[in-house]
């Protein structure tokens, strides 16, 4: 890594003027176990572009697809939090505001909904009123298009206000990227700090998965963490779900009525992925669960091909614990199973690759980062 050490100290970052000197990073994960390790980044460098998938369908972000459908925004909501700005009052206001998270109980979740989209909750203390204006009017835009709605019953339990925010403007402005674009000005994240759809789509998207006895399972939520549809927090440790009957053999996407592999899609990468991917200085794996949000970006047509002509930096983050999806593996199972899903290996056979990987005889000894 000594080749992405920068001149700059790290006081010398600035969410208005970014260092000239910081390298560029692009990094695959998910909504949650990356997030710690943002801010301890940003001391090296803020131009990082976070590729994320957007087919989650657990807790809330589940019932305002269920409800209301289009792409899955609670991943990415998570980390436009974590990078927002934190620099005064108001920032912490408005990341309090938008980091919230509604009460269990259905009843005094709904009331508590209630008292924030009428802007009577304490939550909006230090929120000055431009700030309050623009966000609730995608508060109550997410609200009216519920209402719309007769023949559904939204459950606010567990609700996160910034999903609602999010979903409000994704609405709005018919464009996951535009919505992205309100809440990084609303949450003042850095301009050279990119959060990416790894699909850009306004529509619901399934992830599946095939495990080696064959066994389909559809939904990111029965893959990784079953919870019989409760809206209670997700635990994501191995101990806290029954273990899979075989291990993940591949992660596939799922037309919205499938039931099995002959109902596979293909959806289109988001365009600004691939150019990113063509020109940062390094590529960065993420911790967290490996099948259901580092994968469901691999796979995709065109990851895998600019990858493998990429000569920089590849780094892999190992997870501290095996969860559901990686109980018994090594370190030498993510690097596999990594490979596999960039050459797609498993599934349709017109759309694999043929690149050099660990499957081929590389010398494990050497760095994980010159495998991938």
């Amino acid at each position: 890594m000594t080749s992405l050490q920068c001149s700059s100290s790290p006081s010398s970052i600035s969410n208005s003027s970014p260092r000239p000197s910081q390298p560029s990073l692009l990094v695959f994960s998910g909504g949650t176990a990356f997030n710690g390790v943002v801010e301890e980044l940003k001391k090296l460098t803020t131009s990082v572009a976070h590729v994320l998938p957007v087919s989650d369908d657990g807790g809330s972000t589940a019932e305002i697809v269920r409800v209301l459908g289009g792409p899955a925004v609670g991943d990415i909501r998570s980390r436009c939090l974590r990078l927002s700005d934190q620099s005064s009052a108001e920032a912490l206001a408005v990341r309090r505001l938008l980091g919230h998270r509604l009460p269990l109980d259905p009843q005094d979740s709904k009331s508590q909904w209630y008292d924030i989209v009428g802007g009577e909750h304490s939550l909006w203390k230090g929120v000055s009123r431009p700030y309050s204006e623009t966000i609730r009017a995608f508060l109550v835009y997410f609200q009216n298009e519920i209402l719309r709605r007769p023949n559904e019953s939204f459950c606010f339990s567990n609700g996160s206000i910034g999903n609602f925010f999010f979903a409000g403007a994704r609405i709005f402005f018919q464009s996951l990227d535009a919505a992205i674009f309100l809440f990084s000005r609303v949450s003042d994240i850095p301009a050279e700090s990119l959060v990416l759809p790894v699909i850009s789509t306004n529509d619901r998207l399934t992830l599946g998965c095939e495990l080696w006895d064959g066994t389909i399972i559809r939904g990111q939520n029965e893959i990784s963490h079953p919870t019989s549809g409760t809206m209670q927090p997700i635990d994501k440790g191995c101990s806290s779900v029954p273990a899979l009957p075989s291990r993940i053999k591949r992660v596939f996407y799922m037309s919205n009525e499938g039931g099995n592999s002959l109902h596979e899609v293909f959806p289109m990468v988001n365009a600004s992925v691939l150019d990113r991917l063509s020109n940062v200085d390094c590529i960065v794996y993420a911790m967290g669960s490996l099948f259901t949000s580092v994968c469901p970006s691999l796979v995709l047509r065109g990851i895998g091909e600019i990858i493998s002509s990429r000569n920089c930096p590849k780094v892999l983050l190992l997870n501290g614990t095996h969860d559901r999806e990686t109980n018994g593996f090594s370190a030498s199972g993510f690097v596999t199973s990594i490979t596999d899903a960039l050459n797609r290996k498993y599934g349709d056979t017109d759309s694999c690759l043929e690149n050099f990987g660990p499957e081929k005889g590389l010398d494990y000894s050497q760095s994980p980062s010159s495998w991938l």
